[in-house]
């Protein structure tokens, strides 16, 4: 009897691992099948860049496709983002997102399709724009996923949750579509929560470590406030440009000086904005900050340190307590957490197609920032995994290496490129990890 029931055990299993080896080369089978029309629309959404908000072309592309495929369509929430959501019995409810936007980037890669565009910003000034940061990547494997998932729904139940997100670059578009209200416009709250990002790895690795994965980060402007006049005649002015610099330097000694060693942080200047005359000493000058963190009280520290010199700096200039530098909070990102069970379960089924050695589980978490886990900040219902995509090209990045360099570019730079070989991978990759995601 105990032998009978051990051959069915086995049995089942191995028709389960039958089963599961079928779909995940149907899954690989129609990823590859649909690479020409995906890496089109890459080259197109390429080529259309829009930055934060204004992603009007894309989110109206994102619409029409979900549309077209039978997916509930929701437009609109927080000016452009977009969610989709297919219903599909009773099981969990998971979400997967894309971000949109771009950078204020020149793109300088020479591609046959590199962007050419430029953009008006807010505050009036027109900047070269492309996607250096792969979100166009992201948006073309999250409609290939929808199409995928539609024509597998016999593989799967519950509820599928597509939602492109505006203004990431912002560190603002997931917490603006909450403020937006979508929970209580229809979306439903997900018990799993999913992204993928390139990144200037080989394409065919990864990177889906679990814990902390990205840092928290803080955008502020400061503005100094003093007294204009002409050039030649310092003396009866409060130059707020001399300010401004004298603070930059001294903001570097809160890393140097208020953190111990062994704790992460970055506090970088990103813009000065002041004057616009050689002869004219402005009233004002603005310094654009970004802060970095895993702790609250490194950011306090941060928050704290930049306080005091500012004050320091207008008590020294003789500026009376009406004039003492004013802090715009841009925004605020706490670290991204990958959640252990979740992000596990996903790499052990990824190593069917992906070498095991090509998924990375134990590197550092970046100090770069994401706003993806604000969808669902404080829902405790709610877990979490971020996968980082390679999507270098291989001889390109083994060259760098050789070479002594980390990656042959790096994001947010003129020259980001995406291997097209990367588009069906990370499309399979994605769905692969949706399915994961809905077994119970």
């Amino acid at each position: 009897m105990k032998n009978k029931v051990l051959f069915l055990l086995s049995v089942l299993i191995l028709g389960f691992s039958s089963l599961q080896a079928q779909i995940s080369k149907q899954v690989k089978q129609m990823a590859y099948a649909d690479s020409l029309r995906l890496v089109n629309m890459y080259k197109d959404l390429h080529q259309n860049p829009e930055l934060g908000f204004m992603e009007v072309r894309t989110s109206g592309i994102i619409a029409k496709e979900l549309k077209a495929l039978g997916f509930e369509v929701i437009t609109g929430i927080a000016k452009t983002g977009v969610v989709g959501i297919l219903k599909n019995g009773e099981g969990p409810i998971v979400m997967y997102r894309a971000d949109m936007d771009c950078n204020s980037v020149k793109e300088i890669t020479g591609l046959p399709y590199a962007s050419t565009k430029s953009m008006k910003k807010d505050d009036g000034t027109v900047v070269p724009v492309m996607h250096a940061c792969g979100h166009d990547a992201h948006v073309t494997w999250l409609l290939g996923a929808a199409k995928i998932m539609v024509t597998l729904k016999n593989q799967w139940k519950g509820t599928l949750v597509l939602l492109a997100q505006p203004a990431e670059e912002l560190l603002a578009g997931a917490q603006a579509m909450v403020n937006d209200k979508m929970y209580e416009k229809g979306v439903p709250v997900p018990d799993y929560l999913f992204a993928m990002h390139t990144w200037p790895l080989a394409v065919g690795s990864i990177i889906n470590g679990i814990g902390e994965r990205a840092a928290g980060s803080d955008q502020l402007d400061v503005t100094f406030y003093g007294v204009g006049g002409h050039g030649s005649t310092p003396e009866v002015t409060k130059d707020p440009i001399v300010m401004a610099c004298n603070a930059v330097m001294q903001y570097q000694t809160i890393i140097s000086r208020n953190i111990a060693a062994q704790d992460a942080a970055v506090l970088t200047v990103g813009a000065i904005h002041a004057g616009v005359d050689n002869n004219v000493i402005p009233a004002s000058a603005v310094v654009k900050l970004n802060l970095r963190w895993f702790t609250e009280k490194t950011r306090n520290t941060l928050l704290e340190g930049i306080k005091r010199i500012n004050e320091g700096i207008a008590i020294s200039n003789g500026l009376s307590k009406e004039n003492y530098p004013t802090t715009l909070m841009k925004s605020n990102v706490f670290p991204q957490v990958n959640d252990a069970p979740l992000s596990n379960k996903i790499n052990n089924v990824l190593t069917s197609f992906l070498v095991p050695e090509k998924i990375f589980t134990n590197t550092l978490p970046i100090m770069g920032s994401e706003d993806f886990n604000h969808l669902v900040l404080g829902n405790n219902k709610t877990v979490c995994d971020y996968i980082f995509v390679g999507t270098a090209n291989p001889d390109a990045y083994a060259k760098a290496v050789q070479d002594g360099k980390r990656a042959p570019y790096f994001n947010h730079n003129g020259n980001y490129q995406v291997d097209l070989a990367s588009i069906p991978l990370g499309l399979q990759i994605g769905v692969t990890a949706l399915l994961e995601m809905f077994k119970k």
